[in-house]
């Protein structure tokens, strides 16, 4: 006969605990997109690469590509003018490849093209002579990259409905608005709602910015939180769609922690727990998930159990110098 409890390495009996894994969850297609960018230079031009800014938001990936040959730094006056440079994922203003062009430097453009697709719609707004509010948090480098788009004084941000009542505009002025791609769902529909309460002539993008990933990642992790009393979500402190796994999480009422590596998960979080809920923020990688959950076998007898919401088939296209 079977025991109802697996041992743990002390000998003691472990507590069966559930794992809900959220699907869609981890890297997506600009993420893969950008690593490969970074990848494929060292492969082309020998190491060391340079790359302004972390390539994307997790330090697990950034040491890994700092072991291939890669050179993080934070502005293009740390490049040699013969070392070639790679933009992150997150974008960056215009002044910087106008720049590397002006020193005549090798670089390449990891920028998500979703997030480029938000720097070209602000162009074409900028040139219809219409003021963009941009819904973003301050000091993000995906906003100063896409502030960086256009002229001085010609976009303001905003991050909040209460922002928004503080905003001088009046109904005469042709604004329009757009937002970064890693926000919160269900926020930024209120500060939208907010924005065209107070200024109905605001002009709206042609289509939603906040990406196919993070609404897909915040969508999993609704299906999952209900049911579960405790959600781990892994990534890093400074990831934005990261955080607001966290933050969708709780609002259904579950407890949630933001972990980077399996080793910062308490023992204690686990004390009258059921159900655990497990996600991965867009710049996190697949071997971190399955560490997380290896390391919740050892204190739990643990049954895994993947809920699905969608399908993602994304893929994007590398850029020419590293195809031709």
């Amino acid at each position: 006969m079977n025991a109802p409890f697996q041992e743990n390495r002390s000998g003691e009996e472990k507590l069966p605990l559930t794992v809900l894994i959220a699907a869609p969850r981890g890297f997506c297609a600009g993420v893969d997109r950008a690593i490969e960018i970074v990848e494929r230079s060292i492969e082309r031009y020998g190491a060391p690469v340079y790359v302004r800014h972390e390539i994307v938001h997790n330090r697990y990936v950034v040491e890994g590509l700092r072991e291939k040959g890669a050179i993080f730094v934070e502005e293009l006056d740390e490049v040699p003018d013969d070392a070639p440079v790679v933009f992150s994922a997150h974008g960056v203003p215009k002044s910087v490849p106008a720049e590397a062009e002006r020193r005549e430097m090798i670089y390449l453009d990891a920028t998500c093209p979703l997030v480029s697709k938000v720097h070209r719609q602000a162009e074409r707004q900028i040139e219809k002579g219409q003021h963009i509010i941009f819904i973003g948090h301050q000091g993000h480098p995906e906003v100063i990259g896409t502030m960086g788009q256009v002229p001085e004084g010609r976009m303001t941000l905003v991050e909040t409905v209460d922002d928004v009542a503080k905003l001088t505009f009046t109904e005469e002025d042709d604004l329009a608005f757009l937002t970064q791609t890693t926000l919160s769902v269900d926020d930024t529909a209120e500060v939208i709602e907010a924005l065209k309460a107070r200024y109905p002539q605001i002009v709206a993008p042609r289509a939603e910015d906040i990406c196919y990933a993070t609404s897909n990642r915040q969508a999993s992790v609704k299906a999952i939180a209900g049911d579960c009393q405790l959600v781990l979500v892994i990534g890093a402190p400074n990831s934005s769609n990261s955080l607001r796994l966290v933050e969708v999480a709780e609002r259904i009422g579950a407890k949630s922690y933001l972990i980077q590596r399996a080793d910062e998960i308490d023992p204690a979080w686990l004390e009258n727990v059921e159900t655990v809920g497990v996600t991965a923020g867009a710049s996190a990688p697949e071997v971190l998930v399955r560490e997380v959950i290896a390391k919740l076998g050892e204190m739990r007898d643990v049954t895994e159990e993947t809920v699905r919401t969608t399908e993602e088939k994304m893929v994007f296209k590398l850029p020419r110098q590293l195809t031709e």
